[in-house]
């Protein structure tokens, strides 16, 4: 490593640190030196004792540049400068390849000779070697961290991806009102929801119910009778899939979106307990919420309204 420049011998030391650190820690789904205020300060120390140790090593060049004479400081001036024409990355690839060189190739010829075929006795590439036995140093390591010391397995990382993407599945049904259905329809109240229910309702549905919900061609929406059922699941379903047969109101999916017909749902329910200017007679029979009586172990409120 001599030979290669600080501004690379740093970089590449750090992030070797970098990865055993990070490969020896297990800190789930965000990197060590996040999860662990502690990692982040130990690799920035590494860091600044590397560019310390880099600074010193560089001031006592210059010091002993200063005590060489001039042929001596030239050649290693000369020397140095070939640093950065990458000439140790030659010669690493020379001893990584591990051949002789033609000159030297009489050394190693095998008595053997096949047609005119000789067969040289050279030795395994260092770097094949090298790589093998940093592949059996990674199996030791690796059997030692999954196998002996328990760490996370890939059925452990699917499970806790399984388990991260339920978590965003239910928070994103949580603002994805356009998503709610029969059997996911909860009673809104928000103001900003019932002011949107209440704006599709003056538009849609006042010519039936009036705009004070007493009733007119359809059904009094403020009494506590109402003809298919009661409660936010089956007004929505009202609403959705239209009323009775043949004298009901229309369904309404094909024109309103899931959370309109929320809206409009929720909103109708607020005519619970009103007076109407000219209320019509009662229709249908007193509802009653079976789920909430269960609860409470008693009587459930009647519900209000109708189809």
């Amino acid at each position: 490593m001599k030979n290669i420049p600080s501004w690379i011998r740093v970089p590449i030391v750090f992030f070797i640190i970098f990865g055993a650190v990070e490969f020896f820690i297990d800190s789930g789904e965000k990197p060590a030196f996040i999860e662990y205020p502690a990692v982040m300060l130990f690799l920035l120390l590494v860091l600044l004792i590397l560019i310390a140790i880099e600074a010193i090593v560089g001031a006592l060049e210059n010091v002993m540049l200063h005590k060489l004479d001039d042929e001596a400081k030239a050649r290693f001036l000369a020397e140095k400068e070939k640093t950065f024409e990458f000439t140790w990355f030659k010669e690493t690839y020379k001893k990584l390849l591990g051949s002789k060189p033609i000159e030297e190739e009489g050394e190693i010829i095998l008595d053997h000779n096949y047609d005119g075929i000789k067969e040289l006795d050279n030795n395994l590439p260092p770097w094949w070697l090298y790589g093998f036995y940093i592949s059996i140093v990674f199996a030791v390591v690796y059997m030692l961290r999954f196998h002996v010391f328990d760490g996370y397995t890939q059925a452990d990382e699917l499970e806790t991806e399984l388990a991260d993407a339920r978590e965003a599945i239910e928070a994103y049904k949580k603002t994805a009102k356009n998503l709610v259905d029969i059997n996911t329809v909860t009673l809104l109240t928000d103001a900003a929801d019932l002011s949107a229910g209440k704006t599709i309702f003056e538009t849609n549905c006042v010519a039936c119910h009036m705009a004070d919900g007493g009733g007119g061609i359809g059904p009094n929406l403020t009494d506590d009778h109402w003809i298919i059922g009661g409660g936010i699941k089956n007004v929505f379903k009202t609403v959705s899939e239209g009323g009775r047969s043949g004298k009901g109101m229309i369904a309404w999916k094909q024109q309103l979106k899931p959370l309109e017909m929320a809206q409009v749902s929720s909103y109708v329910l607020t005519f619970q307990g009103t007076t109407p200017a000219n209320p019509k007679d009662a229709e249908g029979d007193i509802w009653v919420d079976e789920t909430a009586e269960a609860a409470v172990e008693a009587k459930a409120p009647e519900a209000v309204i109708k189809e």
